[in-house]
């Protein structure tokens, strides 16, 4: 793994998040604030694909032991990148089409929301595959965080340049620059995947009852299990706010656009900031498990500004909840990123990742889901649509302090001695 080699992976990286700034730093706040779509029914359509999200865990097998034309990741991370732009890229018009013409918006929006959702979840099983594939042991900390820093440093520049080029805001301004910011993505990704992968010509062969045995081991492995149902509660918490945040700044402070747009790039600010703290002097003397704990911690308290922000009507207590928020994430999201590449083993990479990314899809539809059906209840409830908000921000702060119990029972170690080879699998199966 050259430092081309890990630059050009962190633009496949970087290709995928540009389109999650446009579904949910830009498009979420316009269809509930200013279309008046119901947050419930957005965040539906950001939950939808991830009920297919259990394939991701066949997928990643699938690839594991099904090159095509020699490549094992490079043509399910085509196709996936290629279906997540092309959603992202037409989703205002899904929008539109919802907020004046349920008719036409409902099946249009289930579509390209529809194909923006499974094409990410495509294409991440598979990069993070190739990434592993293509590192070292040794070298896979560097690559994380090569990848990541790309990741959030492209998230921060796409949310202010695209905050920006929205005013002032039309809809055939919307569509220009989702049409743009769609197209360089493109090219990112072409750069980042053409030629990057080494053709392969063996082939491992694996039989379906091998494929079901290895993921029956997956799920009979007591570490495994929590580490899934930790994650999926950990990430839920923290990604919960996804499509909730920039709406609340507009709901409770009189925000407009391109400044509940920044929020994007202060949370993303703050989070790059603790990522590259970590990465280069805490992890020193920090280990993964006990600095997920930290940035945890530092989360909630975030989420618990936030909400007070909200209770008491002071904006000044917001940015500095927005940004324990990120600085906590930064945290959280190296140090799980680092435990998730520890709990696999060599032969079965594409496996555990697709188990991981489920356990991501699954907390992202669950959160996205939970954040705004509870935010439409409990605001229709209390009569007031920042109690919806602030009692939404105290659940994720709940959430991320249960996950943070879970954290305490993993064994990476224990995980490993439980696990079987793939040999050892085909071999069961066989004897079976």
């Amino acid at each position: 793994m050259t430092l081309v080699k890990n630059i050009r992976l962190g633009f496949l990286h970087v290709a995928i998040a540009m389109t999650f700034v446009l579904i949910n730093s830009v498009l979420n706040r316009i269809m509930i604030h200013d279309l008046g779509i119901l947050a419930s029914i957005v965040a539906v359509l950001v939950v939808l694909p991830y009920i297919l999200s259990p394939a991701q865990v066949w997928i990643g097998q699938y690839s594991d032991t099904h090159p095509i034309f020699g490549y094992r990741r490079t043509p399910y991370i085509a196709l996936g990148t290629l279906l997540a732009l092309t959603g992202a890229t037409l989703a205002p018009h899904a929008a539109l089409a919802l907020a004046h013409d349920p008719m036409i918006g409902v099946p249009l929006a289930l579509l390209l929301f529809g194909m923006w959702g499974v094409g990410y979840n495509l294409a991440v099983v598979a990069y993070l595959s190739l990434a592993s594939d293509m590192s070292t042991e040794q070298q896979r900390s560097r690559t994380v965080a090569i990848m990541w820093f790309m990741m959030i440093a492209s998230v921060i520049v796409t949310a202010i340049a695209v905050g920006r080029a929205l005013e002032p805001y039309s809809e055939e301004r919307l569509f220009t620059v989702f049409l743009e910011t769609g197209s360089v993505a493109l090219v990112l990704a072409l750069v980042g995947l053409i030629g990057l992968e080494p053709r392969r010509t063996e082939r491992v062969k694996q039989s379906r009852a091998g494929q079901v045995a290895a993921i029956r081991a997956v799920l009979d492995n007591p570490q495994a299990r929590i580490f899934f149902v930790y994650l999926i509660m950990m990430l839920a918490a923290i990604l919960g706010q996804d499509i909730l945040l920039e709406p609340f700044g507009a709901t409770a402070f009189g925000m407009n656009v391109r400044e509940t747009t920044q929020l994007t790039a202060m949370w993303g600010g703050a989070t790059l900031t603790a990522l590259l703290l970590y990465g280069a002097v805490l992890s020193r003397w920090i280990s993964k498990k006990r600095g997920a704990m930290i940035g945890g911690s530092i989360a909630a308290t975030g989420f618990l500004l936030i909400a007070l922000s909200g209770m008491i009507s002071i904006e000044a207590l917001f940015i500095p909840g927005i940004l324990l928020l990120g600085f906590g994430t930064g945290i959280a999201t190296t140090t799980n990123l680092a435990l998730m590449l520890d709990m696999t083993t060599t032969e079965q990479v594409g496996l555990f990742i697709g188990a991981w990314g489920v356990a991501d899809a699954l907390a992202r539809g669950v959160g996205t889901l939970l954040g705004g059906v509870m935010r439409d209840v409990i605001s229709h409830m209390s009569g007031s649509a920042v109690s919806g908000y602030v009692s939404v921000f105290l659940i994720e702060a709940l959430l991320l302090g249960i996950s943070l119990v879970l954290l305490q029972r993993i064994d990476v170690t224990a995980f490993r001695s439980r696990q079987p080879s793939l040999t050892e699998l085909v071999a069961i199966t066989g004897d079976a």
